[in-house]
This record gives structure tokens, C-alpha cells and sequence, in this order.
């Protein structure tokens, strides 16, 4: 299968869809959360934005369906373009698909052999190869600790540069074998994950195109549009709830004269909704899932 959504009862739920809606699915995949989307419009429209080439495989044949070839941090010019007026709902599903993740050839994985790319569209020229082998010692250092938050990030670092003086590191294999001093006994497999994590966001710029995405989405949602984020680790998930509560990726509460709260949204899980068991046990990816709801005010 492409990609098994997480969260999908939960999250169709939460975009509260009119028939006659128009909707915006910014991270389409396999297509799971837009095909559910489909299923519950009349005369609605539903966009679907992918960067990934792969993912227009699975564009929906239907009139009422329009998929946009584009990052989501491009959401409200394209939504203009394509839609005269605002919208109902946003789903993201941010991180990587079941099938990126199973795609050797894309880099993302600990588990197989591939090439260091990690590219989520082959139009972007940084590379995780590039990465690697060219930045310098406090570079990989940042990467690392931002956003993989890798415990001794500049051993890593220097373990890597020094790896690459001897030899190009251009696999997954020759990065994990840079590396292998400096993962914990028991936590091999969370140390790497973190590692290429930090390698997979930088190389896609994920937190400069989320705050991009998050900042615009007051604009593009109608009162009473919602907001539907699932995030799978802290950095995202911390963006997303600044945004729901704030307006700001800071998470600055402002305040109008007579001291109300300016946030453009209601919040409407305070907590954020998590996987049960047995979901998780059906789907590994759904372990670090965080779900957070928003209306616009």
C-alpha cells in the first residue's frame, strides 16, 4: 500500500466537511485522506497539493478534484489561482510517506541501501549527499541538533567530516558506518533515525515551508474553516501549536486594546489527539503521530 493514513476517522472528523465545501489537501500521498474527503462532498471541490512526482500516481479522476504539482509553502497563491474565494478546511499530514520511506532509491531510510538523497521533490538541487560531504564542521553540527536534537551533535559532526576526507560519503550504508562510534548501545536504531531526520529536513527546508504553510492559513480559511495538522515530532508538532493558539510562530499571544486575545483561531482539541494502541500496533508510523484541530474565528 502507498501510504495507510493515520488518524483518518479522526482527522475527516475534525475538517467537520460540508457537501458543498470547498477543502484543501496540502500533503495528498497515496491519496487516503483526500479519497475519504471525496466520498463525503456533493458539490464541493477538494485541491490536493504534492511536490513528489511519485505522488501523482494516484491523482482521483473526478471533476470535483483538482491536484496542484506544488510545496505547500506556495498554498495561498496557488488556492487563489485555482479558487475565487476562501475555503472550508486544510488537512496536512506532514513527514514522509510509507512510500518514500520504502523507496530505497530515495534515501529516507535507515533500513536499506540507497543513494543520499532524501529529496521529497527531485526538482529541489540540495541533496543529503550535498549536505554530507560540503558542510563544514558547525553547519552539520546545527543540523544535527536542531533537528535531529542528536545528543553530541558536533562528535557526529566531526566523525562525518573526518569519514569524508578519507572517501565521499554518497550512501546510506557509508553515512551509517561514519557514524557507528557514536550510537548508544540499545538505541542504535532511535540514533539514526534522529540523524537522518535532521538530514531529510534540512535538505527539504520541512520548517521553513511549515511556518510559510501555517502563516497563511488564516488568510485562505473561511470562519468557521478548520484547520486539521498531524505532526511527528516535537519541532513541527511545537510550530503547529503556536500557530492554533497565537497567530505566530513565536506563540505570542497579542492582545487588542481591551486586553482579548488576537489569535484568528478557536482551539478545538487542547490536547492534542494520539493513535490508540491498536493503531499503532497496525501501523508503526502512527507512534509519534500528535493530531491538532483549529477553527478559523
Amino acid at each position: 500500500m502507498y501510504h495507510n493514513p493515520v488518524l483518518l476517522n479522526e482527522c475527516i472528523k475534525g475538517l467537520n466537511i460540508k457537501p458543498e465545501g470547498v477543502y484543501a489537501d496540502v500533503t495528498f500521498g497515496g491519496g487516503g485522506h483526500s479519497r475519504a474527503i471525496m466520498e463525503r462532498l456533493g458539490t464541493g471541490h477538494l485541491y490536493a497539493f504534492d511536490q513528489d512526482e511519485d505522488a501523482q500516481a494516484n491523482i482521483i479522476n473526478d471533476e470535483r478534484f483538482t491536484f496542484i504539482p506544488q510545496n505547500f509553502s506556495y498554498f495561498k497563491n496557488f488556492i487563489q489561482l485555482y479558487h475565487n474565494g476562501k475555503i472550508d478546511g486544510v488537512i496536512a499530514d506532514l513527514g514522509v510517506s510509507s512510500h518514500q520511506f520504502d523507496t530505497p532509491e530515495k534515501g529516507f531510510s535507515t533500513r536499506f541501501e540507497g543513494r543520499l538523497d532524501m529529496r521529497m521533490s527531485q526538482q529541489n538541487p540540495l541533496d543529503a549527499a550535498t549536505v554530507v560531504n560540503t558542510y563544514d564542521h558547525a553547519a552539520l553540527t546545527r543540523v544535527f541538533s536542531l533537528y535531529g536534537e542528536v545528543q553530541n551533535a558536533h562528535l557526529v559532526a566531526s566523525d562525518i567530516i573526518m569519514a569524508r576526507d578519507a572517501s565521499p560519503i554518497e550512501t546510506t550504508t557509508q553515512l551509517k558506518e561514519a557514524v557507528q562510534g557514536r550510537l548508544q548501545r540499545g538505541h542504535e536504531n532511535k540514533v539514526l533515525a534522529q540523524i537522518f531526520q535532521a538530514l531529510r529536513i534540512e535538505v527539504n527546508h520541512e520548517m521553513e515551508a511549515l511556518t510559510s504553510f501555517l502563516g497563511q492559513c488564516a488568510d485562505v480559511l473561511n470562519p468557521g474553516g478548520r484547520l486539521v495538522i498531524l505532526s511527528y515530532h516535537s519541532l513541527e508538532d511545537r510550530l503547529v501549536k503556536n500557530f492554533t493558539r497565537t497567530g505566530n510562530a513565536e506563540g505570542i499571544e497579542e492582545k487588542d486594546f481591551f486586553g482579548n486575545p488576537l489569535t484568528p483561531y478557536i482551539i478545538i482539541n487542547r490536547k492534542p489527539i494520539v493513535p490508540s494502541e491498536a493503531e499503532i500496533a497496525a501501523n508503526s508510523r502512527a507512534r509519534s503521530a500528535k493530531l491538532r484541530i483549529a477553527e478559523r474565528r
